[in-house]
């Protein structure tokens, strides 16, 4: 990365090593979140992509052991690609899922407890996908026994799934006059 004119760090161009370089283009993420610019040395005529990000302080996850460790993306996006392996899911959707989760949990503060992460992926993954809900949850939550897998599918079951299109069959009233 080239720096502003106070600063004497410059980019070496990663084939001879020459230290002056210039941009020939530059385009901003689908996010906003980086720049990623293409040089061409000014020694050899090597062209290279760099990416500029804007650095953000380190935000810190409090493990349920009370321990401290820095937050990694890398291990959410792992997470979730468990999760939704082998199910019919886009890599665009669980990009876009990270990044919302990740934007919520930055913009809390510079700690959060893997408990608030765990259940904002919950969250998350109950919108995208029930397979892959229920795989996550059992992790996170230690399910141990088949009773746990039947009360979490049997939750997830009587969740009300609204279909604007379709009206109701039962509605509410017509089942408390219906008894009578």
């Amino acid at each position: 990365m080239r720096c502003a004119t106070y600063c004497t760090d410059t980019m070496r161009c990663p084939k001879c090593g020459f230290r002056d370089d210039k941009v020939i283009d530059s385009r901003q993420s689908r996010d906003s979140s980086s720049i990623r610019r293409r040089r061409v040395c000014l020694q050899c005529s090597y062209r290279f992509t760099t990416y500029e990000e804007i650095e953000r302080s380190e935000l810190r996850v409090i493990k349920r052991d009370r321990t401290h460790e820095p937050f990694e993306r890398r291990k959410l996006v792992s997470s979730l690609a468990k999760a939704c392996e082998k199910r019919s899911i886009s890599l665009v959707t669980l990009e876009q899922a990270v990044d919302e989760i990740v934007h919520e949990i930055e913009t809390s503060g510079r700690e959060v407890t893997s408990e608030t992460i765990g259940a904002k992926v919950l969250e998350k993954l109950r919108g995208i996908d029930e397979v892959a809900y229920l795989r996550y949850e059992s992790v996170h939550r230690r399910f141990e026994q088949v009773d746990q897998f039947v009360d979490a599918i049997q939750a997830l079951g009587r969740r009300i799934k609204p279909n604007p299109s379709q009206r109701e069959l039962f509605p509410p009233e017509a089942v408390n006059h219906g008894s009578v």
